[in-house]
């Protein structure tokens, strides 16, 4: 690589994550096309992922060359501008136990808990759009981690309206199948019988499929979904594929042969995001690739408002029209993705079109969650505009007297 690109990378590696592993190296990058391949993109820091004044800075310390200690504390108060943790999530969501906080948990919807196993916070490759960058540098506060699984079987027990948990990081397939175990099978007890599902956030279908063929314990995992199956609980492994690239190649596809054998169901998700998969065809393709596979489309999620979205993000609109032309492209079974989906402090926010209302262009919204259950699948309006690119950006129609739902504050 080009020495000033090596620079580049140490600048933006000294703020946000960076790790990049064989796989992804050797199977998914076209390196004939970098910079500009997709997957390179993806996982790759470029200088714009940082603001150009945390950029200059941060060059300046390393050409100078700091002392580590400095370099450190600079990187520190970087990420801290970043907004490392996005719709308030540490102080909204996080339940108590007992009269402590539990850390490691979030509870924003009534029916779904996340789980932060300590364990698997890390992952095999980063995504450089990642909302949970926080997870990965070296700031204790920034991080969730939930050590004991009691303390996640202890809530439940109080909290019987939970139907699903979903663990999540970082990435729990990182961790080994004799850890996942320790975190899932009380959950398979009659006396958590309240939870049905459980779900398994991951990219490890695409950044590393061995883990689910022939890794050292995949038996193992396929024989723990197996026996989630078996014990009534619907497991659901919600896999991140950015790009159609990541469905191509013939490791994925025995993992994801293996996975749905096991009785459990592989839904996708991923963010639309600049440099890597804003084009409606690539989506149509990747949406029709899955269900080919056996995989339900699930989310076509915005770029949320942390990290490096300076460099990722789009705008709505162009958010839009690609999700719009990307589901006219593919059949029905297809149409399972829901989006543009923007993961705000309030809940999931839909953008369902636009449309003239009261003589003013808008938006045409609904919550698919909500925190406060009521504003679920009530239609509501914002204001048109070309620039926003996330839900705190929009604003309230002006239309005076117009009979629609109040415009949802912000975090409320």
């Amino acid at each position: 690589m080009p020495g000033e690109y090596v620079r580049d990378l140490r600048v933006v590696g000294s703020v946000l994550p960076f790790k990049v592993n064989e796989y992804v190296a050797d199977e998914l990058i076209d390196w004939s096309t970098a910079p500009d391949d997709p997957i390179f993109r993806l996982t790759f820091p470029h200088r714009d992922m940082l603001p150009a004044p945390v950029f200059d800075r941060m060059a300046a310390l390393l050409d100078s060359g700091a002392p580590r200690e400095e370099l450190r504390r600079a990187a520190a108060a970087a990420q801290r501008e970043l907004n490392p943790h996005p719709g308030d999530q540490l102080e909204a969501n996080v339940p108590m136990l007992d009269g402590r906080r539990l850390d490691g948990l979030q509870h924003k919807y009534a029916e779904t808990v996340l789980v932060f196993p300590s364990q698997g916070q890390t992952c095999h490759s980063y995504c450089g759009y990642c909302f949970r960058w926080a997870q990965f540098v070296n700031q204790a506060e920034l991080r969730q981690a939930l050590r004991d699984p009691a303390d996640l079987t202890g809530y439940l027990a109080g909290h019987p309206e939970v139907t699903d948990v979903l663990f999540t990081g970082g990435d729990p397939m990182i961790m080994r199948t004799d850890v996942v175990r320790r975190w899932v099978e009380p959950l398979l007890e009659e006396t958590v019988n309240s939870v049905r599902t459980l779900r398994f956030g991951t990219k490890a279908l695409s950044y590393w499929p061995a883990r689910f063929t022939t890794g050292p314990d995949a038996d193992d995992l396929m024989r723990l979904f197996e026996r989630a199956v078996a014990a009534g609980r619907h497991v659901a492994v919600m896999a991140h594929f950015s790009h159609p690239r990541e469905l191509e190649t013939n490791a994925v596809r025995e993992a994801i042969a293996r996975i749905r054998a096991t009785g459990a169901v592989i839904r996708a998700q991923a963010p639309l995001v600049a440099h890597v998969n804003d084009d409606a065809a690539a989506w149509s393709r990747m949406w029709q690739m899955q269900v080919d596979l056996g995989i339900v489309p699930y989310y076509m999620f915005v770029e949320r408002d942390t990290g490096a979205r300076n460099y990722f993000g789009l705008p709505l609109v162009r958010a839009l029209e690609i999700y719009t032309e990307a589901i006219r492209g593919v059949s029905g079974l297809a149409r399972t993705a829901r989006g543009p989906v923007m993961s705000a402090g309030p809940g999931k926010v839909m953008i369902h079109g636009t449309a003239q209302v009261g003589g003013e262009n808008a938006f045409v919204l609904s919550f698919l969650q909500a925190r406060r259950p009521e504003w679920v699948g009530r239609p509501f309006f914002a204001a048109y505009d070309e620039q926003a690119q996330w839900y705190d950006e929009l604003k309230p129609l002006s239309t005076s007297g117009a009979s629609f739902p109040p415009f949802p504050e912000f975090g409320a």
